[in-house]
């Protein structure tokens, strides 16, 4: 189950995903911008292994390693190579070999099977890690971050585990979610102390 800002979706035993909720985004798949209070499949999409959800946007990994994104699009977070709202799901341009996704507010992560980051969408907070603050449509590299074997992505600032055991974080720190001792937004991982 992934829960998003208001909407939520599952994925299905067949591998498949029903959304519902807050449709206004096109973040429920299914082609409309209408809200629903019962779950309903996502059409046309199947061999789903994991799911994702962020603020007005819905992302799925396949079982081809490759991810489609649905729903609001300002920051490029859909990963397509546009700033256009998608009502159904689109594919993340120059991605293959997802092992994981990590879905933010307003970004979107992938970890490939070479144990690196690439992110994509909204880089007003340096949540993508590429050592700047403009946004993305497509997906671009987490400077400095190598051997990772997870990832998480919160409103704006996202984080890695890597395969010692070490985290590593990026992005806003307003409230020293980057763990690092500060409250200073970095535009590349940063490790989180403790």
């Amino acid at each position: 189950v992934a829960a998003g800002g208001a909407h939520a979706c599952a994925l299905l035993t067949d591998g498949t995903v029903a959304c519902w909720g807050d449709g206004g985004s096109g973040q429920l798949g299914d082609g409309t911008r209408t809200g629903r209070a019962y779950a309903a499949v996502v059409p046309g999409l199947t061999g789903v292994a994991a799911i994702g959800a962020g603020a007005a946007h819905t992302c799925a990994l396949l079982t081809t390693k490759t991810v489609r994104c649905w729903g609001l699009n300002a920051y490029g977070q859909l990963g397509d190579g546009s700033a256009t709202l998608r009502t159904r799901p689109v594919a993340v341009r120059s991605l293959a070999g997802v092992t994981a996704i990590a879905i933010g507010g307003t970004h979107s992560c992938a970890l490939l099977a070479k144990k690196v980051v690439r992110c994509w969408g909204d880089n007003r907070q340096s949540q993508l890690g590429d050592g700047t603050r403009r946004s993305r449509r497509t997906p671009v590299a987490v400077l400095r971050l190598a051997k990772v074997a997870g990832i998480a992505a919160g409103r704006g600032h996202t984080c890695a585990r890597l395969t010692s055991g070490a985290v590593r974080c990026w992005g806003d720190d307003a409230s020293g979610q980057l763990g690092d001792g500060g409250t200073r937004d970095r535009a590349t991982p940063v490790a989180a102390k403790g």
